[in-house]
């Protein structure tokens, strides 16, 4: 059936026509005149048809350039997120590929260094930033009230790290905002991103005498936010 409907039946049905009118005339059952008059009709019935694939292909042709130009106007229209929601179940693994794909200074601003504590999270989430070699420098930008924390919780780890070198002495300023993030060039994107959490609920839970990050933004690189944030980690780092 589908063979049967590819074919040209018009086509079919003149190339019948004429070798049956040539026939008959050999024949001499039907005259020249009449011959003619076949012809005839058969080149405008050839005619027609040519006139009216013509007309498809113009039709097909303008609906591809619409198409075109509607595809055209989505792609300049769809512009990337700024900033994407990570919640609790995706945050180690998205802090540990952060830090695994990073590139050149990475700033540590205001986090909270109760979440090194641990072994197995410090080893997810700063670690790898210490292993990466694409990582040339870890700076972190502290409050002065967690130098204890370091000394205890953070500086025996990094030093037990094979690439503990790169990680600066941290700088020590007074910060009251109630903002912390990780700020890094990614190699996947070639641009500056970062990861930005809040202090305080909804976004961070108390628990045990400690804030538990529950959601951080991945600021992408296009963000305007990630140059506020780059001013902002120079200022405190000039008013030490």
């Amino acid at each position: 059936m589908h063979r049967m409907l590819r074919i040209e039946w018009d086509a079919v049905a003149g190339v019948l026509a004429a070798v049956t009118a040539i026939v008959l005339h050999f024949l001499h059952v039907i005259e020249t005149e009449v011959l003619s008059m076949i012809t005839l009709v058969l080149i405008a019935v050839m005619f027609l048809r040519l006139l009216r694939s013509e007309h498809g292909q113009q039709r097909i042709a303008a609906g591809v350039d619409r198409g075109e130009q509607l595809l055209g106007q989505l792609a300049r229209s769809a512009r990337p997120p700024d900033a994407l929601v990570i919640g609790p179940r995706e945050l180690r693994q998205t802090s540990t590929e952060f830090s695994r794909g990073a590139r050149g200074d990475m700033v540590w601003f205001n986090v909270c260094l109760s979440m090194f504590a641990r072994q197995p999270l410090f080893d997810a989430l700063l670690r790898p930033a210490i292993d990466n070699p694409a990582v040339t420098a870890v700076t972190f930008v502290l409050d002065e009230r967690q130098r204890d924390k370091w000394e205890r919780d953070v500086r025996p780890k990094v030093a037990a790290c094979g690439g503990a070198e790169k990680v600066a002495p941290p700088v020590w300023s007074s910060l009251p905002e109630d903002v912390s993030f990780i700020l890094a060039g990614s190699h996947a994107s070639g641009a500056t991103e970062c990861l930005l959490s809040f202090w305080g609920e909804p976004f961070r839970s108390r628990r045990v005498g400690r804030d538990v990050p529950r959601y951080i933004f991945h600021v992408t690189g296009h963000s305007e936010l990630i140059e506020r944030l780059v001013e902002l980690d120079r200022e405190h780092r000039l008013s030490r």
